[in-house]
């Protein structure tokens, strides 16, 4: 004799739920998922019957989860992310990559490093798409394959690799560091204009470090204050004073002569790229031949002497 048993979830109705959570909005999720807002609709209020609780509150603007969504939510999107990847895993085995990469990296090093890799990347394995999720505003990693993270990373909770290096210049345009002559100390740069970047938690505090000389603390005077890395570095090409900016940066204009480095034998603090994956069980081809694809550009970066 069979008993009755309740159907498992189907991943179908999940995928839906997620869509709408991302896009805050039902309309939105339809048109990603290329159906119609009814099915949508109508897959979503089952899956609310199959669980036994509300998941969603639609409002006169937009969609937003409740608890018990927020916390299905975070526990769909790793169940959908890994059936996806196994699936991936099995179906191609050493194939190229296939589908899209979704991956999220600081504005300024996303532009300068990470989207000539997509391109090249998407080159080499026509069959992947890649979207670029460019900001300052830190991107949950559970909803991307992949996050670039420069600096100082603290997501310690997720996996992280190492992809290269990045030092921090301080620069100014050659006739600005006319005003500070030879023999400059870090105590110095008080004496020219500073452009802070206030997306910084210190942004008018430096600490520098020299082999025989140790280390000093300066504290800047900001005559304009930016809240984007990228603003900053434009503000100093137009000769409105000091700042200090990443390698990679700058290093072009370095090279031609439109920034020079201010007290070179002075070190700031140094970090690291990394890559940050979800925590899954399965890495797709896509992702691992793009964190292959990353380190071997900054490779070639150091390789070249740009920075």
């Amino acid at each position: 004799m069979r008993t009755a048993s309740r159907d498992p979830l189907n991943l179908n109705r999940l995928a839906y739920f997620a869509y709408v959570v991302e896009a805050s909005s039902f309309t939105r999720a339809a048109e990603r998922l290329g159906i119609t807002k009814a099915v949508v609709s109508q897959q979503v209020a089952r899956l609310e019957r199959e669980v036994g609780t509300t998941l969603l509150v639609r409002t006169t603007r937009k969609v937003v989860p409740t608890e018990a969504g927020r916390a299905l939510h975070a526990r769909c999107t790793v169940i959908l992310r890994e059936s996806a990847e196994a699936f991936d895993e099995l179906a191609q085995g050493v194939a190229e990559p296939r589908g899209k990469l979704r991956v999220t990296a600081p504005f300024d090093y996303g532009t300068s490093v990470v989207a000539p890799v997509a391109a090249e990347f998407t080159r080499t394995y026509p069959h992947c798409d890649v979207e670029l999720m460019l900001g300052d505003r830190l991107v949950d990693v559970q909803t991307v394959d992949l996050a670039i993270r420069v600096g100082w990373p603290r997501d310690s909770s997720h996996v992280m690799r190492r992809i290269g290096t990045m030092e921090q210049y301080l620069v100014c345009t050659p006739k600005t560091a006319m005003l500070l002559g030879r023999g400059s100390e870090p105590e110095d740069i008080g004496l020219l204009p500073f452009v802070a970047n206030g997306s910084l938690p210190e942004p008018n505090v430096w600490r520098f470090t020299h082999p025989e000389h140790g280390r000093r603390t300066v504290r800047t005077r900001a005559r304009i204050t930016v809240d984007a890395t990228p603003a900053a570095h434009v503000a100093v090409l137009a000769g409105a004073g000091t700042t200090v900016l990443p390698d990679y940066l700058v290093s072009a204009d370095l090279a031609a002569g439109r920034l020079v480095r201010v007290l070179p034998d002075w070190k700031l603090r140094s970090g690291g790229i990394h890559a940050l994956f979800p925590p899954t069980r399965f890495r797709s081809p896509k992702v691992s031949r793009f964190f292959e694809s990353m380190v071997r550009a900054e490779k070639r970066i150091r390789a070249q002497g740009i920075t």
